[in-house]
């Protein structure tokens, strides 16, 4: 399912921690080196027991309110399940349009039983786009068990982040010299 060669980056992170802001400062530092970030970060919480949840999408701006209202004999808000397919949906054109990295809003319940984001995930790799995703702290053993241990495990930190990508980014370097090398000597 997962092909080793493609990268992947779990951003790990506790309770009281928010990836958020890591992945939003990381969104504005590729996209004024010229480079484009595709995928969804999350703004919000559950606050006292009701979910306040937000993304936008950091290709195009556009916000996206992933809950709906859940029906008057139960209590809160749901996951809005029409709406994160729209949402995936959007963010497989742009891949499709070009993308240096995918940043997927978090592993949660759904795409741990293979729904919500993870289709997007395979596609990405599939297409050799880089992927980060927040993954919280309790839910790493089964993102491993997902992901078939093919990751890099990050603390929830900017400057993690940016080692990883810059990591990447002189690997993909040396790969392309080399590759015109050889085109060269032919």
């Amino acid at each position: 399912m997962f092909d080793a060669q493609c990268d992947v980056a779990a951003l790990v992170y506790e309770a009281h921690q928010q990836p958020d802001g890591v992945l939003l400062d990381f969104v504005a530092r590729l996209k004024t080196e010229g480079l484009r970030p595709v995928g969804l970060v999350q703004f919000g919480h559950h606050n006292a027991g009701v979910a306040e949840l937000a993304a936008m999408m950091i290709h195009s701006g556009e916000r996206v309110d992933l809950f709906q209202e859940a029906a008057a004999y139960t209590q809160g808000r749901r996951l809005d399940l029409d709406k994160l397919a729209a949402a995936r949906g959007a963010m497989t054109a742009a891949i499709d349009q070009g993308a240096d990295l995918l940043i997927v809003n978090r592993f949660g319940r759904q795409e741990q039983q293979g729904r919500g984001l993870a289709r997007l995930i395979e596609y990405a790799l599939g297409a050799d786009v880089p992927v980060v995703v927040p993954v919280p702290a309790f839910r790493f053993d089964d993102w491993i068990a997902y992901i078939e241990g093919m990751c890099v495990k990050l603390p929830c930190d900017g400057d993690a982040l940016t080692t990883w990508w810059d990591g990447l980014a002189q690997r993909d370097r040396t790969r392309h010299v080399q590759h015109n090398a050889c085109e060269v000597l032919k």
